[in-house]
């Protein structure tokens, strides 16, 4: 199998058991929650042992290893992202299988399981009118003050959301315009779909344009910005201009 076989393979396999679980479980809310990402971890550190026994492995829910920062090849996951929604039984919850080749986001799957898709890179970038009032989302409980004061100045409408996976593929299949977050997430909430926008023809940067970089000591990434690419240069201008503004103030 190839590597994006293996990450759409793994990323469906999880989803499917977390589904299982909800189902079967009586379980619910934080309970759910956290058995879900138990066992969807436990599947996929698994699997991954057995199908790239080489490689390296950072994954949200399992004890972090120095040795990965020696690998060109490291899987980037996280089993369960939106654990909240995902106890609530709201559909914006997602599984994210990525691979890191030397700190570049080069293949991602991001399962959204409730929706029954998992989205993979290839998927052509859907049209969206040029006249259509753009829309940017944001965390359902705590949107960043940078993504409020960005949807102020380019008149966006915000719409909230939970994952930052199910964030990322709204914005490919055309149902949004910009995901912009700030103020913390780590490698393993943006790699997957970093590496899915990308291949699908998005921007995917930092909130100031720099690139992505992962397979890192420290897995912070505090910030991402995944948009249509028209929009990439206009959102991250925005941002140093409201920066500025703030500065003057």
């Amino acid at each position: 199998m190839t590597d994006a076989d293996i990450a759409r393979l793994l990323a469906h396999e999880a989803g499917e058991l977390l589904l299982d679980l909800q189902r079967t479980s009586g379980l619910a809310g934080k309970e759910l929650g956290v058995v879900g990402d138990r066992q969807a971890s436990d599947l996929l550190m698994a699997r991954l042992a057995a199908l790239r026994p080489d490689d390296g492995v950072l994954c949200e829910e399992t004890q972090d290893s120095a040795d990965r920062l020696t690998q060109s090849r490291v899987w980037i996951v996280d089993p369960l992202d939106g654990t909240r929604e995902y106890g609530e039984g709201r559909a914006d919850w997602a599984v994210h299988v990525a691979l890191a080749i030397d700190g570049r986001p080069a293949i991602g799957a991001v399962a959204l399981p409730a929706l029954g898709l998992v989205h993979c890179g290839g998927e052509a970038l859907a049209a969206v009118p040029v006249d259509a009032p753009l829309r940017m989302l944001v965390s359902r409980t705590r949107p960043s003050p940078d993504a409020v004061a960005v949807a102020q100045r380019l008149g966006a409408a915000m719409v909230p959301m939970g994952s930052a996976g199910a964030k990322a593929m709204a914005v490919l299949r055309g149902e949004a315009d910009i995901y912009l977050h700030s103020g913390g997430q780590y490698e393993w909430d943006n790699c997957a779909p970093a590496a899915v926008a990308l291949a699908g023809g998005l921007h995917a940067s930092r909130i100031d344009g720099a690139p992505l970089v992962y397979n890192n000591a420290d897995p912070t990434l505090p910030d991402v910005l995944i948009c249509r690419p028209d929009l990439g240069p206009q959102v991250i201008e925005a941002l140093r201009a409201q920066t500025q503004a703030f500065v003057t103030i």
